[in-house]
This record gives C-alpha cells, structure tokens and sequence, in this order.
C-alpha cells in the first residue's frame, strides 16, 4: 500500500514539475515576442506614477534577461528615478500622474522620489495627483504636485509621526521563554523592550527627537509646495484639519474634491487645452516606461563610477538581494576597485546593521578601497549601527535629511528556555570533557562564566567599532564614545554632530565621487550582479510557499501578533555580537 501511495506521489510530483517547466517556456515565448521593443510611447502621454509595490534601493534587473521584473516583488527606486529623469526630456511625455499609491518604501526613499519629481517640474511640465486615501507617506510624496485631488469619499491621514515599541519582560515570565541579553553598560536603550516592561526616560526621549527631526523635514518641504506655513501645518496635524476632504480642502492641504472621472477630465484639460471629454488619455505606466528608459544611458564615458548596493539586514555569508553579506559586497568592492576604468565607488548602504564580525569584515574592504580608489557613502532610509560601521571608513558620507543613522553599539542576545522546560517537565543534563566544554545550554539557566566571557567580547566589539568611527570621522574616541551608546540620529542631527558629512541623495553622492576623481564624462556600472529573478525561483519553488504560508499566519494572527512572533524569531536566530538597531523602530 504504501508503494502504492509513493509511487502516485511521484507521479502527481513528475506531471506538476513538467506543468511548471511547461508554463515557465511559455512564458518565455510571450516575452520573446512581445520584448521592450513593443513599448509603445505614443504621443500626448501621461507617465502614471503608481507604486504599489515594495520599493528597493536597487533590484538588480537585467535588460537581457527576459524575465526581469516577473519574479521580482519590488520595484527598483534607481530605475523609477531615472524612469522620471528620461521622462523629464521625451517631449511624448506631457506629464505625470501620482495615482492611487499606497507607498510601500521607506521615508528617505520617498523623500529621494519627491525631489526627483520636483525636478521634473521645472522642465515646465505637469505634474497632478489623486487619491481615494492617502497615507502620510502618500500624502508627503502627492504634495509635490502642481494640484492634488481626492474623492468624496476619501481619507487623508495628517496627524504627525509616531512610534510604538513592544515590550516583552512580562510575556518572557509567562511563557518560560527568555531572551538573555548581553550589552554594552552604557548602551541604555539596547534589546530593551526584552528587559523591562516599559520605555526609559532616555529611549523616549532619543525617539521623541528622531522623529521631531523627521517629522519637521516632511513639513518644511510640504510647507513651500502647498504654500501653507510650518507652524499652520502643525495646527492641521494637531486638529486633523485633513481627516474628511471637506476639511482637508478648506485647510489648503489638497486643492479639489472630484471622482475619477473628473480628475481625468483635469488630465485632459492639460493635454489639450481645453474640454476634450471624448479625447482618450495615453496612459503608460512607470513599470512599462522603465522598459524604454532603462535603454537610456544619460551617461557615458569610458570612466565609470561604481555603485555597491548594501541593502538588508546584515549576515555572515553569501547574501543577497535583502541581506548584506560579506560576500557579494566585497566581491563588488573588489571587483570595482581592480576595474582600471572604475575612477570611484559610491556605497549605498540601507540597512539597520545585524552582524559585528560581518560588518568589520566589510569595514576592512572598504579600508583597502579607498586606498586606491575615493570612496563615498549614501545613505537610504536607515544606516545604523552595523549600517553606519560599514559606512564609517569612506572618504565622504552623504545621508538623506530623514535618513535614521547613528546607533554606535554592540549587544548580545541568547535565549533560554530553562523555566518553560522545567514547567513541562524537560530535564537537560550535560558531559563534557573539559572545564569549558559545555559552556551554554538554553535548558539551564546562564553560569556567571559563560556570560564574563560574552560580556569581555562585547566589551571588545564596542571599542573595536569606537576606534573604527574614530579613524573614520577623525574625532576622540571620547567623542566617539559620547555619539554612540546606542543613540539613533536623523540625517540632520548626524551632520550637525559630524556622523556625516553632506545631506543629499544618491545623486549627490555619485557627483562628489566624480570630482573627487576630478573626473568629466564618465558612466555607472552597478553592482552586485545578483542572480535573476527566474534564477532564484527555480532554485527555491518551495519559497512561494513559504510565502503563502507566511501570508496566512499574518492574516490568522493579525499583523500585531504575527509581528511580535518575528521579532522573537530575530532575536534567537542572531549569532554573535550584533551591531543592529536594538529595537523594531516602526514609525508611523
């Protein structure tokens, strides 16, 4: 019976195998013959910004492969950003669209799009946006636009940033599970919430005034576009003078209440001069426009600058598209640096740190690099801690206004099970044949041995990172010492204090490099060279349903839930000192 069972099981596994292998060649012949040739811009053209996918720095889509972008669930911000600048000078393209975005991206992200979208502006040409809700994010991006429109019905969310951190201690005591954490004495706000069950004076004090700092560069810049002072702005946040449209249009934050249909009326009207009801739009959107812009080198030369993406969480290994590892970045630091016809290399790193060795070991490649070659950093939406110690070492560091950064410490976290196994009735019992062998078991409680030698790595960990930022921003490590801590920044605050050197996107990060290596004409080459979208997914079918799977435990648990379950499944996979940002920092 049971050769039976195995050997339809087989049979079911060979025919799904060839369905998908069938469907994947069948995909591929559409794609052969409707390639970005067929890309049709035509004339009298909108560019409809609608992004509703995850946006990543950089996704490494290839214009060979064919399957580029169909395995891929983000979208590129390098590609949208140069969508708008080709965009900008195609006189097919009279305007833009900001349509109906729900903006999965981070605010550095959104901010870096805004100004691209400003620039597109001053060619002269239009920009409108609408929307059936915006979130702040959305609205922050949208109010960027010559005149922003939102129906009847609609929601505007203006109400100023906030955070919320979990706190664990009480949880831990119930259930037996405990995070036993190892820190630096004074990295204060560190793995905190696994420690006491409400926020310190200090921890609230550091997020109050990150996200003040970032909460004030959204509003200075919404300020000049819609024409309403900061301190006006602050009285509509504090009486949510945006919260129905009536309100949000008597208060200035958007210019008219229409449906669709109206707002497309108002497209019309701009393409054509006048009422043309009958008259279709040219719609193309951002995905399909990427298509024919990618083609578009705005810069040439045999000179090239490099530009390294660090983006993720950071790991020991390989990495990959979403986690920096000491493999694929040095190997596109090294790569870079050998290419006699790469003159500089720009490091954009986005990550909210993770390993200590890894990042050390990143820090050293980029200390060879910039011995033969200048080096500058950019910044995304978060560099701190082991973002900010792969970052320290270059000549120059660029970060957004509302780039979150600093977060100098180490810590330690290693869980234990001890009370939840006594409790179930689980006795662990060890040998070993020497003093050390058996250092640490999560089914006893942590010996006063183990956790000296942990704490004396620490200890080591955060003075080698001191001396790391020290050399690196050529200050004390006394100063060092008195901006680290653990202590998060916004872009503004890290210039003021001399984490960085210059605000600015990566844009400005690729000009400097460029004079610093005094060069002309020059173009970009982009690394690392990930494998495909296809590529990855042949390789592991079994991680769509793994996604599936995730999909449903958030759904039956609720995003809260299933969000405190993944920061304990983090805490108990990191191995090592970590250098990360000591806590989920969600702002809203």
């Amino acid at each position: 019976m049971n050769f039976l069972r195995n050997l339809l099981a087989s049979i079911i596994g060979c025919i799904l195998a060839f369905g998908i292998v069938f469907v994947m060649f069948l995909i591929f012949i559409s794609l052969i013959g409707n390639d970005e040739d067929s890309v049709t811009v035509k004339d009298n053209s909108i560019l409809e910004l609608q992004l509703q996918r995850p946006i990543a720095d950089y996704t490494g889509s290839r214009d060979l492969d064919p399957f580029s972008g169909i395995f891929e669930s983000s979208q590129g911000l390098d590609e949208i950003l140069h969508a708008i600048t080709v965009a900008k000078d195609d006189d097919r393209i009279q305007g833009i669209s900001i349509n109906n975005n729900f903006i999965i991206a981070g605010l550095a992200q959104t901010q870096t799009l805004r100004k691209a979208l400003s620039e597109f502006k001053d060619s002269g040409k239009f920009i409108y946006a609408y929307g059936d809700f915006y979130t702040q994010k959305d609205y922050y991006l949208a109010s960027v636009a010559d005149s922003v429109y939102m129906n009847p019905v609609g929601v505007l969310d203006f109400k100023g940033l906030s955070s919320e951190v979990l706190f664990y201690k009480d949880l831990q005591q119930k259930t037996g599970v405990k995070m036993e954490v190892i820190r630096h004495g004074k990295y204060k706000s560190a793995v905190e919430p696994f420690l006491e069950n409400e926020m310190s004076d200090a921890n609230r004090a550091q997020i109050s005034e990150l996200i003040h700092s970032l909460w004030n560069s959204m509003v200075s810049e919404i300020a000049v576009e819609r024409s309403i002072s900061e301190e006006n702005l602050n009285t509509i946040a504090d009486t949510l003078g945006g919260r129905s449209p009536k309100f949000a249009k008597t208060s200035g934050l958007i210019d008219d209440i229409v449906f669709y249909d109206q707002y497309e009326d108002v497209l019309r009207n701009a393409l054509y001069d006048g009422d043309k009801e009958e008259v279709s739009i040219n719609y193309i959107t951002v995905d399909d426009y990427t298509k024919y812009s990618n083609k578009k080198i705005l810069r040439s030369g045999k000179d090239k600058i490099a530009v390294v993406f660090a983006q993720g969480e950071i790991f020991y290994g390989e990495g990959g598209p979403n986690i920096i590892g000491q493999g694929i970045i040095n190997e596109a630091l090294i790569k870079a640096r050998e290419d006699k016809n790469v003159k500089a290399i720009v490091l954009r790193v986005n990550s909210p740190g993770g390993s200590a060795l890894t990042s050390d070991i990143i820090w050293r490649e980029v200390e060879l690099t910039k011995k033969v070659k200048p080096v500058v950093v950019s910044m995304g939406n978060v560099a701190a801690s082991g973002g900010y110690y792969i970052a320290a070492g270059a000549d120059k560091i660029y970060a957004e206004p509302t780039t979150v950064t600093g977060s100098i410490g180490v810590f330690g976290t290693i869980p234990n099970i001890n009370e939840l196994a006594k409790n179930i009735g689980i006795n662990a019992e060890q040998v070993g044949t020497n003093r050390n062998s058996v250092d640490y078991s999560l089914f006893e409680p942590m010996k006063d041995d183990f956790r000296n030698r942990v704490q004396e790595s620490i200890e080591d960990t955060y003075e080698t990172f001191l001396e790391r930022v020290s050399a690196g921003r050529n200050i004390s490590m006394a100063q060092a010492d008195s901006l680290a801590q653990g202590r998060v920044w916004s872009g503004v605050d890290a210039k003021r204090l001399g984490l960085i050197d210059e605000l600015g996107t990566l844009e400005d990060a690729i000009a400097a490099a460029a004079e610093m290596a005094e060069l002309g004409e020059y173009g970009i080459r982009k690394y690392p060279k990930y494998k495909t979208g296809f590529e990855r997914f042949m390789e592991d079918l079994s991680g769509v349903s793994a996604k599936t799977k995730e999909k449903v435990l958030r759904e039956d648990l609720g995003n809260e839930a299933y969000s405190i379950i993944q920061e304990f499944k983090s805490a108990m996979e990191q191995k090592g000192v970590q250098a990360r940002l000591p806590f989920v920092l969600n702002i809203k």
